[in-house]
């Protein structure tokens, strides 16, 4: 899907540069980062993103992202199939399918809830 079909994109670039804490304690933070790119082979949707969480120590342990590629599959063939779009969970890299700023921010807020119920920060 190209970003001028994307209806939730102006919200996702609205989230430029805002951070905020996610927690009643201020121990888990949230980052955006959105900046319009040109579109090219490994940012096609024309966007540069990287939405985190990171606990009190600085530790990312939820991020979605486009900054470098990643192995689209394990193994051999892993190595001629590339993904620019991935999600960070705690220690694990997997590719992301990207399909519009809406899925995009609903993916990541999952994943944050995950963990921070993991973390037993939310019951």
């Amino acid at each position: 899907m190209g970003a001028e079909l994307d209806a939730g994109l102006e919200n996702l670039l609205e989230l430029n540069g805002v951070s905020f804490f996610v927690d009643e304690a201020g121990r888990y933070t949230v980052k955006f980062v959105v900046i319009r790119v040109p579109v090219t082979k490994e940012r096609p949707h024309g966007l540069s993103y990287s939405l985190t969480l990171h606990d009190a120590n600085g530790e990312r342990l939820v991020g979605f992202d486009n900054a470098h590629s990643v192995r689209a599959q394990s193994g051999p063939a892993g190595k001629s199939s590339q993904a620019h779009d991935h999600r960070h969970r705690l220690k694990t890299i997997r590719p992301y399918d990207y399909k519009d700023a809406a899925t995009l921010l609903a993916d990541f807020w999952k994943q944050v809830d995950g963990v921070l119920r993991e973390k037993g920060v939310f019951p």
